[in-house]
């Protein structure tokens, strides 16, 4: 007898976020409640092979066990083995993920395996334990995602970038909370610095001045902008912020929609004179 169990779960976050949360195998003490112990044997592009420790179950046995996962993240799609296969003849896992929405994924484990005639429980047993546990872990990961997505990001939780002037962090972002139709942050521009000219192709930008006194070029046409003032970058307006007062200014930005790939969404039209060789 070969046991085969199919499960899915529904998760209200982009595709690619959720593949980027659920095969970071280092964390998977965060993302299930069974695993104690995550080592990493070997690394490749596109695969890893690491070794899983349990809790103790409920009469003191803590299980532990190799696996090797490869991925293909063009198809959405991972194939897992167990390398040290303890009670089972074999064990071999599919993950797939499918996107329904631009913010919802449909994830789904497919598990064939077959025990050994000395295992504790037989094929039909374990086929009845792991589409149980399946769907309790499925469900906790939706729910410790969901949460994730929610958490607050913070000014210094996130690298600065300044390429284009000043010290601009992005918050709230596909990469760090998965958001799926645009994104938003704040840079902070000591007196005299400025964001260096460009435009977005994709997207219209919102920018709300927190603190200080800036001039926006709007197609090299200067509006002057202070405190609680926000203003409006239509698509395709060049625009560069200066900071025009006396003491350092607070920009927050929100861009909406995204481009179709990060790197088209800005086009530079000025070089910033503290910005690396291309």
């Amino acid at each position: 007898m070969i046991g085969h169990t199919d499960n899915v779960v529904d998760i209200d976050a982009p595709i690619g976020w959720v593949w980027n949360h659920t095969n970071d195998v280092r964390r998977w003490t965060d993302l299930f409640s069974e695993y104690a112990k995550v080592e990493i044997l070997s690394e490749e592009p596109a695969a890893v092979t690491f070794r899983l420790t349990m809790h103790p179950d409920e009469e003191g046995r803590q299980w532990s066990w190799v696996s090797h996962r490869e991925w293909d993240r063009d198809t959405w799609t991972v194939r897992a083995r167990r390398v040290e296969t303890g009670p089972f003849e074999f064990m071999n896992i599919a993950w797939t993920y499918e996107e329904l929405e631009p913010d919802k994924t449909r994830m789904r484990w497919v598990q064939d395996f077959q025990m050994k005639p000395s295992a504790p429980v037989d094929t039909a047993q374990m086929t009845e334990h792991i589409n149980r546990n399946s769907r309790v872990q499925m469900d906790l990961i939706a729910e410790r995602l969901h949460r994730r997505r929610r958490a607050p990001v913070g000014f210094d939780d996130v690298a600065s970038n300044r390429r284009r002037g000043g010290d601009l962090r992005t918050l709230v972002a596909p990469s760090t909370v998965g958001s799926a139709y645009g994104f938003c942050g704040a840079v902070r521009l000591g007196v005299g610095e400025r964001i260096a000219e460009h435009y977005h192709p994709y997207s219209e930008e919102y920018l709300f001045v927190a603190r200080g006194e800036v001039r926006i070029d709007l197609d090299g046409e200067p509006t002057a902008a202070g405190p609680d003032h926000a203003i409006l970058i239509p698509r395709n307006v060049r625009h560069r912020v200066v900071n025009t007062g006396s003491e350092e200014a607070q920009v927050v930005f929100t861009l909406a929609p995204l481009a179709p790939r990060p790197e088209l969404g800005h086009v530079e039209t000025e070089r910033h004179e503290a910005a690396e060789p291309a």
